[in-house]
């Protein structure tokens, strides 16, 4: 795994920065599960209007279908995104691979 930041890191309240973080954890959870072997890639873009996670993985030669899920996966990270005033899309890449874009609003859950 790797990781990246960009932009300027910024407070951006508990709320927002608590989402990004279940964000993030929930998407790299679901590349074990799915993806097992995948490469994956963390990256924080901090703006002045929003904080943007981004996550994605190369793929497996393998991947793995679960059956069951313990989790509530792409639904549940959206409808975080979302509570919030924010977006999260979630798809295959183009030439193999998966990412997971959230969007959050820098202005919501300033509360420290």
């Amino acid at each position: 795994m790797s990781f990246r930041s960009t932009g300027q890191p910024r407070p951006y309240g508990t709320a927002v920065e608590l989402t990004a973080y279940r964000i993030a954890q929930e998407a790299l959870t679901n590349v074990t599960k799915h993806a097992s072997g995948a490469r994956a890639r963390v990256e924080l873009g901090g703006g002045a209007d929003e904080l943007t996670v981004t996550v994605t993985d190369d793929g497996s030669p393998n991947p793995i279908r679960s059956a069951v899920s313990g989790g509530l996966g792409i639904p549940g990270m959206r409808e975080r995104a979302e509570l919030l005033g924010g977006t999260l899309t979630a798809g295959p890449e183009p030439d193999g691979g998966f990412v997971v874009i959230a969007r959050l609003p820098a202005g919501r859950g300033r509360g420290r």
